[in-house]
């Protein structure tokens, strides 16, 4: 929804199927490489509004952007007003959540008078509980009554209200989770999620040259690969059609045609006789590495560690163990250098290790395939090809599920560890380089 020509572009998509009913959009994104997303526009005008007392110099960019659309659009519609107070609520609300979930709203307003749609603003049906989390039988009970009176109707994505009755956001990418939100409401039979790529691929196409398209993913696949840094649909949005038996289908706003890929409940999913589905990764983690001999019989151990961790307000991506020794995989952003050592200083203070090691600067790579439990040979196939590119591996992580293996590697064999991964499951012998 960056300018009115793909504006234009998804009314037409909209109208190429009349069971389109519910549109979910999300604030104008950039329309060439150096632009500025509009959301980002409006954390600047929040920080100018902290300045200021009055956000008029930072929503002045947005301003132009949202005039330039109904200029390109040449519609009859009064975006003036409509700018004026949203500036005026902004100074009112003094709010960074209500000032960022405007790009959202203005760009739902525009796309309701385009597709002659009925705006619903999310603010009244979206509702969080107290502790930050989404009211869903409040939710999806407004949801479903808002809509039961409309064809045709157009949600603002990204926000909601909170517990407080002021506007509350997602975190960013949170259209995708408004989307699945308002799918599970209306007990939708499909959740199109239209974007700027034609679905997920294979692996990261900025390593890989035309990396494979995946035309079919499970939940749980979509949620590993999510989380590991396949960043098509923010991992979050699953949870609401998942419980619904909802699919969900990946399409590319700028290519309607292409295929894109379906994410298919556990009831409908049928394995394609793949090994591995995807490769996904991401860099500068550091690894806490704790040894203590007896480690296993020390009653509430873990507990102890972790206790460390939560009153640092530190979240844990991966707890690999052995008998006598313990990892904890954390993102790298969590630790400042303070921090960093209060936290060693507890680890000693709490269970009295016999070594604490830091190991910095590394890259964690998940493969991930339903199709890997039930294949022999799959962990040496995905070592050997690590080694033979002259990889040492730091760490290693398997799920209970057998769904995915996690190694970590030095932040400087990210992309050669991921290129090795890909041509060993996904490139025919004779086509490896």
């Amino acid at each position: 929804m960056a300018d009115g020509t793909i504006i234009k572009s998804v009314k037409n998509i909209i109208a190429g199927d009349p069971e389109r009913r519910y549109i979910i959009v999300s604030a104008p994104g950039k329309r060439y490489s150096g632009d500025a997303k509009v959301t980002d526009l409006l954390y600047a005008c929040h920080r100018t509004l902290l300045e200021d007392g009055v956000c008029r110099r930072g929503f002045g960019p947005v301003r132009a952007r949202f005039v330039s659309i109904i200029k390109e659009l040449n519609i009859d519609f009064d975006i003036a007003s409509v700018l004026d107070e949203t500036e005026r609520r902004i100074d009112e609300e003094k709010s960074e959540d209500f000032t960022a979930s405007r790009g959202e709203y203005l760009c739902a307003r525009v796309a309701a008078e385009v597709f002659g749609a009925k705006f619903i603003d999310s603010a009244d049906v979206i509702f969080f509980k107290q502790d930050g989390r989404l009211d869903g039988e409040k939710t999806y009970k407004a949801v479903a009554e808002a809509c039961s009176a409309c064809e045709l109707a157009v949600f603002p994505g990204f926000y909601g209200r909170g517990a407080d009755g002021k506007v509350k956001t997602f975190s960013r990418g949170g259209s995708d989770i408004s989307g699945a939100i308002v799918a599970r409401a209306v007990q939708a039979s499909l959740y199109e999620n239209w974007t700027d790529v034609s679905g997920f691929l294979a692996c990261d196409p900025r390593i890989v040259d035309s990396p494979k398209p995946i035309k079919k993913l499970s939940y749980k696949e979509l949620r590993e690969l999510s989380y590991m840094g396949a960043n098509v649909l923010h991992s979050d949005s699953i949870f609401p059609v998942r419980k619904a038996n909802i699919p969900i289908r990946i399409k590319n706003t700028f290519r309607p045609q292409d295929e894109g890929t379906s994410i298919l409940p556990s009831s409908r999913y049928m394995p394609d006789g793949s090994t591995v589905t995807g490769i996904a990764g991401k860099k500068n983690f550091t690894v806490i590495f704790i040894e203590k001999s007896l480690m296993n019989s020390e009653i509430g151990f873990i507990a102890k560690v972790l206790g460390v961790l939560a009153r640092e307000n530190i979240s844990v991506e991966h707890i690999p163990s052995g008998i006598d020794t313990m990892s904890l995989v954390i993102a790298s952003e969590q630790l400042t250098e303070p921090k960093l050592q209060k936290i060693i200083d507890g680890i000693r203070e709490a269970v009295s290790p016999d070594t604490v090691r830091i190991i910095e600067n590394i890259a964690l790579i998940a493969t991930v395939g339903q199709g890997m439990s039930s294949s022999v040979g799959t962990s040496a196939r995905l070592f050997n090809a690590i080694a033979a590119a002259n990889i040492n591996i730091k760490m290693i992580d398997q799920g209970s599920s057998e769904m995915n293996i996690i190694v970590g590697v030095k932040n400087e064999d990210y992309e050669k560890c991921i290129k090795a991964i890909y041509s060993e499951f996904f490139l025919s012998p004779t086509n490896k380089k």
